[in-house]
């Protein structure tokens, strides 16, 4: 069996390596890690929880342990596409470059240019960077990259994905031509070889699984579920399966918000994780999620990529992804180093089209449940639906409280109709002031004056009572009747 000392690193790596518990390199480190110390270009692809990152992190450590890096001339830029793969990248070199004495600088946003600018002034040996944040340094003359000896493009299908290709291109051009260009991918679409053939130079192929594959240490099922069951069919396997931490992935940002409420309101341990969250409040929740103190994780597809948590016993895709490539992403942040997990997604009728591609993608069917006759039952109808017949001579039933009022009225009975000319009313006015009354019985009403006899004009302006009416009714400006704040 292949050992980390069989591999040509040096006594303090392998020393870092034995404190973190790691005896023997995974398949991807065992073929990526001897060429990249002899400083060959590599292109590497593997499917997700594979040990990528200490493909690339041990045989640097090692390269860069000769040497210094000079002010605001990093000697290494490794680009990630999320700030939370920077930030882990990040940790990795800390826990093994620890008997190195290695200068690292994280330039991510969300935190303050001020204290990243005085780590770069300092001089660094690796740059870890998202490519937004490298290119504003970059612009404002903080970052020179001339003497740039090492570019890792890490989840390079990621940065495909999120747009970020040109960024990198502008970025690799302010770089030296001859360097060691490392690219590492999931998954190997035409456009990251073509990036590659023009980033990398003769570079080493290695492939150790099939490209877009799911580990067979992963359990992956669906259940079928109405759209209206979900939550509930959610809350229900969070309670029954044997859950001990869980990541439960959504496609918009506003279901992650209003699936985390939820799921705090039932009484369960939940944190939230999307792209529009502080930095702050986003690491929060991850290193709350890694020491246990929350157990289920409600996230984006930005938790997808690269999230190195071990022990995650299940996934929950409470959304069935958009893209076939992020399921493969989503379920394997579960079954990690040869750990046993399980996903489960919930699957509604309208998702048949995605699960075929995705079937198709892994190259294997996915296990699909028989529902229960609740899960696919839809929620009882409003109230609104579920009111009496409208009664026969009415168009349509009232919407509003108001509207039941008018009608109920309109159908008083018969005794109750309004009484006939001449009746006697039971109750009679009280006080001194009485209504007038005409010989029938009824209130008299003052008839109305006609037009010409009004004693104001349209203004309200009271006229003398000789105006002829025509003249009131000329517009204003032919008329010869002087208007009543000129005679004041």
């Amino acid at each position: 069996m292949t050992t980390f000392a069989d591999l040509g690193l040096s006594d303090n790596v392998l020393r870092a390596v034995s404190d973190a518990g790691y005896e023997s390199p995974t398949p991807i480190q065992a073929k990526a890690i001897p060429p990249v110390l002899m400083n060959k270009d590599i292109l590497g692809c593997a499917q997700t929880g594979t040990g990528k990152t200490a493909s690339f992190t041990l045989p640097m450590i090692d390269i860069l342990s000769q040497g210094r890096g000079r002010a605001r001339m990093p000697r290494s830029v490794i680009l990630e596409p999320t700030r939370e793969l920077a930030a882990q990248v990040a940790e990795n070199f800390e826990t093994y470059g620890k008997y190195c004495k290695l200068e690292m600088a994280l330039l991510i946003g969300g935190v303050s240019f001020t204290e990243q600018e005085q780590k770069i002034t300092r001089g660094v040996d690796v740059l870890i960077a998202t490519p937004g944040r490298l290119m504003d340094h970059c612009e404002r003359g903080k970052v020179i990259l001339t003497d740039t000896k090492i570019l890792v493009i890490d989840e390079a299908d990621r940065m495909l994905d999120m747009g970020f290709i040109p960024d990198v291109e502008h970025i690799v051009s302010l770089m030296p031509r001859f360097r060691q260009t490392l690219m590492f991918s999931a998954t190997m679409p035409k456009e990251i070889r073509r990036l590659a053939d023009k980033f990398l130079d003769s570079p080493k192929e290695i492939t150790v699984a099939p490209p877009a594959t799911t580990a067979d240490t992963i359990e992956q099922s669906a259940i079928p579920v109405s759209p209206r069951g979900k939550r509930r069919k959610l809350t229900e396997l969070l309670r029954v399966e044997d859950v001990s931490n869980a990541l439960v992935f959504c496609n918009r940002k506003r279901d992650v918000a209003t699936l985390y409420r939820s799921l705090e309101k039932d009484g369960f341990k939940a944190g939230a994780l999307h792209g529009d969250m502080d930095q702050y409040k986003r690491m929060e929740w991850l290193a709350k999620f890694r020491d246990g103190e929350i157990n289920v994780l409600v996230c984006s597809d930005v938790a997808a990529r690269g999230l190195d948590i071990p022990s995650v016993s299940h996934v929950f895709n409470y959304d069935v992804p958009n893209h076939s490539e992020d399921y493969v992403h989503r379920v394997g942040r579960t079954g990690r180093a040869g750990r046993k997990g399980k996903s489960v997604t919930l699957v509604t009728e309208n998702d048949d089209k995605q699960i075929a591609e995705i079937e198709k993608l892994i190259g294997r069917k996915i296990n699909l449940e028989k529902p229960a006759e609740s899960d696919t039952a839809e929620a009882p109808e409003s109230p609104a639906a579920t009111a009496q017949p409208v009664e026969a001579g009415d168009d349509k039933a009232p919407s509003t409280k108001k509207g039941r009022a008018k009608k109920s009225r309109s159908r008083r009975p018969a005794e109750a109709a309004p009484r006939e000319a001449g009746e006697e009313t039971s109750k009679e006015p009280t006080g001194d002031k009485k209504p007038a009354a005409n010989d029938e019985g009824r209130r008299s009403v003052k008839p109305r004056e006609p037009r010409g006899a009004r004693s104001s004009n349209r203004r309200g302006e009271r006229v003398p009572p000789d105006v002829p009416p025509e003249e009131l009714n000329k517009p204003f400006g032919e008329t010869d009747l002087v208007p009543a704040f000129l005679r004041r």
